[in-house]
């Protein structure tokens, strides 16, 4: 049986965050794709693919094929547990977005090759900067025209404010997009498109191979070979504890549509990204590791099921380990409660878990018992810090002309 150290060691919690319309969605849907949870990746917006995408679960989402709301998604992956957040990138739904940054200890950005960084990455990328939070950017539309890849990486080092280095390179963009080159396992990865499946692995381990020339033709592999040489020279080499300390962003290149050069960045990602951090509470710092149980609430959803009325309550598991039927207490109210059906997401489906690591992300049935940024503890009073709130906004007043449905009211 696996130790809590070794179950929080094998967690990689993250977000996918961007601009609206870079590929956050299909990104995230290509990696259930490899990770094995789904065995045919559907589409945001496509008239020959019926299949809509597994994170985009809401009816609203699938008509104006954008996210809405934040998707949960844990699958396996090799040794690795593996817990995805689509995030909205629209800025009407940011507040999501800034509350899922809480939650996570790390995150991959999405910028389009032909649009650079654009506003809503800015906003998100100064969130992750005051938490110091490690982030990979893959840099997708690889297979559509767009900007040169080294004036995309001096636009990345300018507009975010990070240090930058390459972990794979393209060759050509566009229609001449022929592969990608994966700096960090010195493999070729050769280009054939496919949009629901994964393809075959085509590797030369060796620029000097004239295997590369055949591949990708004599001209494209020598301005390969120099494109290289001045990467080496121009950009420092990675170093793992400055990506830890979000001082420095490995970039991918690929194009999530056609299901290329995903692989690449989810295989260096298990390799370098952070297990479960530790979390800041008003009393102390709480460390993953520690025995007894703590978590916070970031997010509440309702009518995930049409069934039903009920509303589920996102629980971020910081410390300990979480069991069902264990009593908890929450801080807020200083009632305890046992948890009878907590759940693991993959978007909209649900399944009840046994018990969860820190790191995981947990379902609590809610009938009007929680709010955002509720703490629940095995006994310990703790306030977890940073938790952003937002005054509301008003479209319409609603007036209770039977003060004896009052309760009914707050309920909703």
């Amino acid at each position: 049986m696996a130790s809590l150290t070794d179950e929080i060691k094998r967690r990689r919690t993250f977000a996918i965050i961007s601009h609206p319309d870079a590929g956050k969605t299909t990104l995230t849907e290509k990696l259930l794709l490899f990770g094995g949870a789904i065995h045919v990746a559907g589409a945001v917006k496509s008239n020959k693919i019926k299949k809509t995408a597994t994170s985009d679960w809401m009816e609203i989402e699938k008509q104006r094929g954008i996210s809405v709301a934040t998707s949960v998604m844990g699958f396996d992956y090799g040794d690795y547990k593996i817990n995805i957040l689509d995030t909205p990138g629209h800025q009407d739904f940011a507040e999501d977005t800034y509350r899922t940054l809480t939650a996570v200890d790390s995150v991959i950005i999405v910028v389009d090759v032909a649009k650079g960084v654009e506003q809503q990455t800015r906003k998100l990328m100064e969130v992750c900067r005051m938490r110091n939070t490690p982030v990979i950017i893959f840099v997708n539309k690889l297979d559509r025209e767009g900007r040169d890849p080294f004036d995309i990486l001096d636009e990345l080092e300018s507009e975010l404010k990070i240090g930058v280095r390459p972990l794979s390179w393209p060759i050509n963009i566009g229609a001449k997009f022929k592969g990608v080159y994966n700096i960090y396992e010195n493999s070729l990865d050769l280009f054939k498109p496919d949009k629901q499946k994964v393809q075959e692995r085509v590797e030369i381990t060796d620029l000097t191979d004239p295997r590369v020339d055949e591949a990708v033709g004599e001209a494209d592999a020598s301005k390969l070979r120099d494109d290289l040489e001045l990467i080496g020279g121009v950009y420092p080499e990675f170093d793992k504890e400055e990506y830890l300390r979000g001082k420095l962003a490995p970039v991918f290149f690929g194009s999530a549509l056609n299901t290329f050069g995903v692989k690449e960045l989810l295989d260096c990602f298990v390799k370098i990204a952070p297990y479960p951090r530790p979390t800041q509470a008003e009393e102390r710092e709480i460390r993953p590791e520690e025995e007894a149980f703590s978590g916070f609430v970031f997010k509440i959803h309702a009518n995930m099921d049409p069934n039903h009325r009920s509303c589920i309550a996102f629980v971020k598991v910081c410390s300990g380990k979480f069991e069902r039927n264990a009593p908890y207490k929450q801080v807020r109210t200083d009632k305890v409660m046992r948890i009878a059906a907590p759940t693991a997401f993959m978007a909209q489906r649900k399944n009840v878990v046994d018990e969860a690591y820190p790191g995981d992300i947990v379902g609590v049935p809610d009938t009007g018992n929680f709010k955002i940024g509720d703490t629940l503890t095995q006994g310990e009073n703790l306030h977890f810090r940073g938790l952003p709130s937002f005054s509301p906004e008003m479209f319409k007043y609603i007036e209770n002309t039977d003060p004896m449905k009052s309760k009914q009211l707050e309920k909703g």
